[in-house]
Order: structure tokens, then C-alpha cells, then sequence
């Protein structure tokens, strides 16, 4: 196996999880008598392309092995071939892949500057967006919900009327920028139908006459939404949207305010707890970081999180703030956040509502941890 994972041609399209969980998959399904032909399908949407070198290139240059006979196919055969070696290697060699272009070194302008890339504008990223669906289209990504227009016997449907029964807006595929420059909902609303949308084939076969091409199928719908957020968020990062879509969550697949790397891995870590207590916090931040979120919105987020934080008040007395406590708990029976009496403050601004939300969800990971320590 070569050792030159940091390079150009070695570069990921996916996130480096779903490329270990997939090939796992696929190596736990070895068996199978087109296996090889999945693996480069594999390769090829996980990988870079244009590329002389790369593990695609690479893995069709080894020789085709058949180490069990048609009557075996039933079980996984009890040995490698040189082909599931190669792809072994790379999962289990994942960890060196690279997952995005950030380590690319400034270009010279950049240098000169002493600054980093330009903010992208709306239209720029609008019509990245465009070109990213019409490669996904290409791979087969929505083939399963929009069919295969085939010269042969047609199977598709009318993909405009599907996303116009979703979303009440018609004549939009194939896409149009122009238009979704100019109607930042109707982008947001697009972007988040097609995730709902997309599914990741993992089998093809080709189509000759009349150049009909590749017929897709044996879906992976977590693994195309999976590819379909991380691709969209890394070029919604490029811009100053400040949106993302929501990869944990109640609200997982639909447009959100962003925030700082350090609090999207707190809200990762806390809406994956099963319990009751993570529903409520996926309800809380679903609340909280919905795109336009107003003042209701942000202070009921708030008051879910003081519930629960509530019910944790004897292990914060304990274990951190020992009789100083019910400090936690002032802001919100003092501010309007509660019981909604007189003596509450009801003139603060909202940017309050922002600071004590963020403070009362890292004070539950504090206590999260606190409470585990003690098990």
C-alpha cells in the first residue's frame, strides 16, 4: 500500500466517517459477484477526480481475483482479494486522508495581502450550489426519487412537480441561478428539499445505446444526505450567509444559523444523548437556531434549557456552586424568561437571549460531565 494519502489525487469529496462506514459496508458484502464494480463506484464518488493518479486509477490496475466459486456466494469468502486489500488499507488508513482543500497553502495575492480568501458573494455561492446538484444528478444521486430517463422505456417523473408538491413553487428543475439569486427563502427552501430528496447509489450498470449512459440503483439515503450536507455546508462556509444546515437534530437537513466551530461541536455533543433530556434539548436548539428565529422562539429555547438545569439544581450545588447556586437560576425568574410577571425585566435586548443560551447548554455538558464522573 503507497504512502501518499496527503496528496492532491487523495483527497476526499465525503467526510472522512461516511468513507470508513461505507467501506465497511462494502467489505462486509464481499461476497457479492459485482463487488468489484461497486468499489469503484465507491471510489469514484469519494475521491477527487480528473486525476491521472488516485485510488480509483490505482485499484483498476490491480488484477481481478475470484477466490470463490458461484456456489459459495452465499458467505462472505474466507480471504481477501488484492482488490478488497486496497480498499481495506484505505479505511483503515482514513485518519491520513484529506477531507477538504483547507490545507492548500494562500495563494500569492493572499500572501502579499496577509489575508485570506474572499468572502463569497450570495450569486457566487448560489451558483456553486447549482453546479454541485447537477454532479450529484450526474452520479445518480437523485435518480432514486426522480427515475432514469432512459431512450429505451422512460421511468422517470416530472422532478419540477415533485419539488413543487414540497414546497409550493413550481418550474424549478433543472435549476435556475438567476433565480435563486434573486430569492434567498427560495434558495434556503430548495437547498433543504434536496436534501430530503438525494440518496447515494451504490450499484450501476451501463446503458449503450444511444449514449443512454449509467442506470443507478440500490440506494443509500442516510449516505447521499450525509454527502449532500457536507458538501452544501462546505460551500455555504465560503460565504457570509451565516447559515449552514443542521447535521444533529431535530432539525437535522434544514437551514440554521450558524455559529463559532467551538459551540457547533457543543450542540453536536449534547443532541445525540437517546434519554428524554435530548429530546428536549433537540427541541431547544431546533428553537433556538432555526433560521429567522424571533424573540419567542429564542426565549422559549431558553426557558427548555432552565427546566432542565433545574432539575439538576442539587447536583450544581453539590459539585459546583456549592450555596451560590440559585445565581444559575436569577437570570431567568428575573428577566421575562419564566413566570412572565411584573417584576420581571422584559426591556433587555436579544442578543441577552443569545448569551444565556449559550451559557445554560454548556452548563448542561458541565454537568453531563460531572454526572458521569460520579458513575
Amino acid at each position: 500500500m503507497n504512502t501518499r494519502f496527503d496528496e492532491a489525487d487523495y483527497q476526499l469529496l465525503w467526510p472522512r466517517v461516511l468513507f470508513i462506514q461505507e467501506s465497511s459496508r462494502l467489505l462486509n458484502k464481499r461476497a457479492l459477484d459485482d463487488w468489484n464494480e461497486r468499489c469503484e463506484l465507491l471510489l469514484e464518488d469519494a475521491f477527487v477526480g480528473g486525476m491521472s493518479g488516485g485510488p480509483l486509477s490505482e485499484f483498476q490496475e490491480l488484477a481481478d481475483e475470484h477466490p470463490w466459486s458461484k456456489e459459495s456466494q452465499k458467505t462472505v469468502p474466507p480471504r481477501l482479494t488484492a482488490k478488497q486489500k486496497f480498499l481495506r488499507d484505505l479505511m483503515q488508513n482514513a485518519a491520513l486522508l484529506r477531507e477538504d482543500g483547507s490545507h492548500r497553502k494562500p495563494y500569492w495575492s493572499q500572501r502579499k495581502s496577509g489575508t485570506g480568501a474572499e468572502v463569497a458573494r450570495l450569486g457566487v455561492i448560489v451558483r456553486g450550489f447549482v453546479e454541485l446538484v447537477e454532479d450529484l444528478e450526474r452520479k445518480g444521486y437523485f435518480e432514486k426519487r426522480f427515475g432514469k430517463d432512459c431512450v429505451d422505456s422512460y421511468d422517470g417523473v416530472d422532478a419540477s412537480s415533485v419539488i413543487e408538491r414540497a414546497i409550493g413553487v413550481g418550474d424549478l428543475w433543472p435549476l435556475k441561478a438567476d433565480l435563486l439569486i434573486s430569492d434567498l427563502d427560495l434558495f434556503c427552501d430548495v437547498v433543504e428539499v434536496l436534501h430530503d430528496l438525494v440518496a447515494r447509489p451504490t450499484d450501476r450498470s451501463f446503458h449503450s445505446y444511444s449514449g443512454c449512459g449509467w442506470h443507478h440503483s440500490d440506494f443509500a439515503i442516510e449516505a447521499g444526505r450525509t454527502v449532500y450536507r457536507w458538501q452544501v455546508n462546505k460551500l455555504l462556509a465560503q460565504g457570509d450567509l451565516g447559515l449552514l444546515l443542521a447535521e444533529e437534530g431535530e432539525d437535522i437537513g434544514r437551514m440554521v444559523t450558524a455559529t463559532a466551530d467551538a459551540r457547533h461541536e457543543l450542540v453536536d455533543a449534547l443532541v445525540k444523548s437517546a434519554d428524554e433530556t435530548g429530546d428536549q434539548i433537540r427541541h431547544a436548539v431546533a428553537l433556538f437556531r432555526a433560521r429567522g428565529a424571533d424573540r419567542h422562539q429564542k426565549r422559549s429555547a431558553v426557558f427548555t434549557l432552565a427546566r432542565i438545569l433545574e432539575g439538576r439544581r442539587d447536583l450544581l450545588q453539590n459539585k459546583l456552586l456549592r450555596k451560590d447556586e440559585g445565581a444559575l437560576f436569577m437570570i431567568a425568574n428575573q428577566f421575562d424568561l419564566r413566570h412572565q410577571n411584573e417584576a420581571q425585566k422584559s426591556d433587555y435586548d436579544e442578543a441577552f437571549l443569545d448569551w444565556v443560551f449559550w451559557w445554560y447548554l454548556a452548563t448542561i455538558e458541565l454537568t453531563d460531565r460531572l454526572a458521569s464522573r460520579d458513575d
